[in-house]
């Protein structure tokens, strides 16, 4: 019945609607967007699409470090799934090891690491990257980080071993922060195809982070313009007051961006002129060094 109610029906119209729409996707149509893993329903379409699935892996995402514990009607507010939906994903889970309750809270527990270490000791540009990002951080004597970009937010990698902690959120690989405020994030959204980068202008929530966060598309569409051209974006105290950082793109020797790496300092000890100056130029070695060696990389 769960099959069922996934595919929505089992009459044979509604089978040939599903296969339809999913040759349409595989044919050039409707790409996912931002916050379709959370709304299963946009892929009833497709009739190999598992929203059971989908479902559990919202569940999971729904935990960060400021709600790591919550409750069933907490996770279906966030999530937009039925509580009776999301008690059977967490059951689930707690079964299998993923998650822990106690006095009606749930918490993920640490084998929930397992998922992402794979990823982590899978990808050749994790591997790569730890080296470069320690020998710029000792060069510079601040935080080293690398990301990618993952919907409309950016993913923490890799970040150096002699990182500073210089924000009140405790940032490591796993992490996520919202693009368009930070500097790897207008790094990789500088340079997102002009059609990808128009989609995400349209949908994006540019809620503000501090007095000085850039919330108007039309500014944020020029200042990821500029770094388009100079190679480097730097975001002053927008994310949050008192951090300034400064990041380039990681590119392939075809010129496509497979990462941003950046510098964070504490904007009381270091000024915009000096992320430019000092820290800008072993940035840009390291991120071209390590474009060679993922570029010969099997």
């Amino acid at each position: 019945m769960e099959r069922v109610r996934d595919h929505g029906g089992s009459n044979d119209a509604g089978r040939r609607s599903s296969r339809a729409g999913a040759a349409a996707v595989r044919a050039g149509g409707r790409r996912p967007e931002k916050g379709d893993g959370e709304r299963p329903e946009v892929f009833a379409g497709d009739p190999d699409f598992m929203t059971s699935l989908a479902r559990g892996l919202s569940v999971i995402r729904a935990f960060s470090q400021q709600q790591r514990h919550q409750t069933i009607a907490e996770i279906s507010t966030r999530t937009g799934i039925t509580r009776a939906a999301v008690r059977r994903c967490l059951h689930t889970l707690e079964r299998l090891g993923y998650v822990m309750a106690g006095d009606r809270r749930y918490s993920l527990r640490p084998k929930i690491l397992s998922l992402g270490h794979a990823y982590l000791t899978s990808t050749t540009m994790s591997v790569a990257a730890q080296r470069f990002l320690d020998e710029v951080s000792a060069a510079v004597r601040e935080s080293c980080s690398l990301a990618v970009l993952d919907e409309d937010d950016i993913l923490y990698v890799v970040r150096s071993t002699t990182s500073t902690r210089i924000m009140s959120l405790d940032l490591h690989p796993g992490s996520r922060l919202p693009a368009f405020c930070t500097s790897m994030g207008r790094v990789l959204l500088a340079h997102l195809p002009p059609a990808d980068l128009k989609a995400y202008l349209a949908r994006a929530r540019l809620t503000p982070q501090t007095e000085r966060t850039i919330t108007s598309k039309e500014k944020l569409a020029q200042v990821l313009a500029t770094v388009r051209n100079t190679g480097y974006a730097i975001v002053d105290q927008e994310l949050e007051m008192g951090l300034r950082s400064i990041a380039v793109p990681v590119k392939d020797s075809a010129g496509n961006v497979l990462a941003a790496m950046n510098v964070g300092t504490q904007a009381a000890r270091v000024t915009v002129r000096e992320l430019e100056s000092r820290i800008l130029p072993p940035l840009r070695a390291a991120v071209a060094d390590l474009g060679i060696l993922l570029s010969s990389a099997p």
